[in-house]
C-alpha cells in the first residue's frame, strides 16, 4: 500500500516525506510482539505517529516476518523492496514500526541510503516535540540520552581515531565515540540530580495540595481516546486537544465541582501505547505518581476505535506492571479505583449504541453526552466513604462553617441566636482535621 507523491527536488523545501513500515510477526509465535492487534490497526498507529510530528506519508507497507533477522530484521527481498519505494518516491525517512538494534538501524540506513527510526526513536521525537513542563522536557532528555548512548556508530563522520594531546602519552588518544559516550554519561547524571530538584519541588506542592486536601482524579487511557477533550469539557480549561497521538504530554491539573458541591482535582495525563518504551515510562515518572496518588482513576477509552479491546489491555498491562515490587508505585489494590469511560459516543450514533458493562460509562466529551452521569458517578465513588455528624458551632465561628461547607456536603443546618447546628457528610481524614481544630 503506497500514496503517490511527487519528489522533492534538490533545495526544495517542500515537507519531509516519510515511508512507514510495519514488520509483522505471525500471531502464535511465542515471541511475537503484539499479536492480538491487527496488522492493519497496527499500521493505522504507527502511520498516525509519523504524520503527527509533521512527516508526510508517501509509503506504507507491512512485511510478514517469519523470522528476524540479526543484521537487518527484514529479509533481503524486502530490504530490496523498501529500497525501490524509497527512491522511487524521494523518502527521506523510513519509519520502522518495531524495536531495532543499533546495528539493525545502521545496516538498514546503509541499504535504504536515508534515516532510519524504530519505534522507540519515533515515540521519543514525538514525545521532544510535546512536552511542555521543565520536568517534561529534562524527562525527555534523559530517555532520548539513554537511547542514544547505544547508537553512537550510527552515521558518525568523526569516528577516526585521534592524537593524544602531547604525544609523550604513547599511541592515539580517545576515540570520538568514546568522548561523546562520556559526555552524554556526564549529562544523564546532571539531568537526573536536575530532575531530583524538580521532583522535590512538586512533592512540596502535592503536600501542600494534600493539607487542603481534595480529593484527585487522574485521567488515563490509550493515546488519542479523547483524554484532553473530556478535561476540557469537565473543567472549561483550553487544554491542547488535537486529533493527533500523544497530544499532550505534561500533568495537568484543575479543580472542578461536582453536583454535590464538593471539589476535586482533576489531572489530564500522558496518553499510553501499545509497547510503550520501558526508558519512557520511567522518564514519565510524574505523569505515573499523579496516578498512584489519585483517589479515582478515570480509564478514557475510545470506544468507536476498531480495537478498543486490545487498547484497553495496553493501558491495565502498564498500570498493572505500576503495582508489581516492593517499591511500587500503584497499590496492589489500584483496580478497585477505575472508572472506565466509553468516550466518543457520537461516533456510534448516540450513548445508547455503545456496549456497556457494570461499572462503566457512555460518554461523547465532543457533545456534552453523558457527562452529567460522569459527573455523578464521580459524586457517588468520591462519597461513599464519607460519614455523616452532627455539629453545633458559635455563630460568630464563620471560619469553621466555610471550612465544612468547603470541604464537606452539608444536608441540613439550623440557625438559632446561640448556636448554628449542621449535618455534614464528610471523609474520616476531614472530619479528624477539623475535630483536631477543637470545634
Amino acid at each position: 500500500m503506497s500514496v503517490a507523491a511527487n519528489n522533492n527536488t534538490p533545495g526544495d523545501a517542500g515537507p519531509t516525506k516519510a515511508a512507514v513500515i510495519l514488520p509483522h510477526e505471525r500471531a502464535g509465535r511465542s515471541d511475537a510482539v503484539g499479536a492480538s492487534r491487527a496488522a492493519e490497526a497496527r499500521l493505522a498507529e504507527a502511520v498516525g505517529l509519523t504524520a503527527s510530528i509533521g512527516l508526510t506519508i508517501v509509503h506504507t507497507a507491512i512485511f510478514p516476518l517469519r523470522m528476524r533477522r540479526p543484521a537487518t530484521l527484514l529479509g533481503e527481498g524486502q530490504a530490496e523492496m523498501v529500497k525501490e519505494a524509497v527512491e522511487r518516491h524521494g523518502v527521506s525517512v523510513v519509519v520502522v514500526d518495531a524495536a531495532l538494534s543499533p546495528v539493525q538501524q545502521r545496516n538498514l540506513e546503509k541499504v535504504w541510503g536515508c534515516k532510519v527510526i524504530d519505534r522507540t526513536g519515533l515515540i521519543l521525537e514525538i514525545f521532544g516535540e510535546r512536552a511542555r513542563t521543565k520536568e517534561g522536557a529534562l524527562q525527555v532528555e534523559l530517555a532520548h540520552l539513554d537511547y542514544q548512548r547505544t547508537r553512537l556508530v550510527r552515521s558518525w563522520t568523526h569516528l577516526e581515531r585521534q592524537r593524544g594531546g602531547f604525544g609523550f602519552l604513547g599511541g592515539p588518544g580517545e576515540s570520538q565515540i568514546e568522548i561523546d559516550r562520556r559526555l552524554i554519561g556526564e549529562r544523564i547524571v546532571k539531568l537526573k540530580k536536575e530532575l531530583e530538584q524538580v521532583r522535590r519541588t512538586r512533592g512540596l506542592h502535592r503536600k501542600a495540595r494534600e493539607r487542603v486536601p481534595y480529593p484527585v482524579v487522574a485521567l488515563v487511557g490509550y493515546t488519542n481516546a479523547g483524554k484532553s477533550t473530556l478535561f476540557n469539557a469537565l473543567t472549561g480549561a483550553g487544554v491542547y486537544a488535537q486529533d493527533q497521538l500523544f497530544a499532550t504530554l505534561d500533568p495537568t491539573m484543575r479543580a472542578i465541582k461536582l453536583p454535590s458541591g464538593r471539589t476535586v482535582i482533576l489531572s489530564d495525563t500522558v496518553g499510553f501505547i501499545s509497547e510503550l518504551p520501558t526508558q519512557l515510562v520511567e522518564a514519565f515518572r510524574a505523569t505515573l505518581e499523579e496516578v498512584a496518588s489519585a483517589d479515582i482513576i478515570l480509564h478514557v477509552r475510545d470506544a468507536a476505535h476498531p480495537d478498543t479491546a486490545a487498547q484497553r489491555n495496553d493501558v491495565i498491562g502498564v498500570l498493572t506492571e505500576m503495582s508489581a515490587g516492593a517499591n511500587a508505585p500503584l497499590d496492589p489494590d489500584w483496580q478497585a479505583r477505575v472508572v472506565e469511560v466509553l468516550n466518543k459516543a457520537d461516533l456510534m450514533g448516540g450513548l445508547d449504541a455503545v456496549p456497556q458493562m457494570e461499572g462503566t460509562i457512555a460518554v461523547s466529551a465532543l457533545t456534552g453526552d453523558g457527562l452529567d452521569a460522569l459527573r455523578a458517578a464521580l459524586d457517588a465513588r468520591i462519597g461513599a466513604g464519607f460519614e455523616t455528624m452532627e455539629v453545633r458551632l458559635a455563630p460568630s465561628d464563620g471560619a469553621g462553617i466555610a471550612w465544612l461547607y468547603q470541604h464537606g456536603e452539608v444536608l441540613a443546618r439550623g440557625d438559632a441566636e446561640d448556636a448554628v447546628r449542621l449535618t455534614v457528610r464528610i471523609s474520616p481524614a476531614d472530619r479528624a482535621r477539623f475535630e483536631q481544630r477543637g470545634g
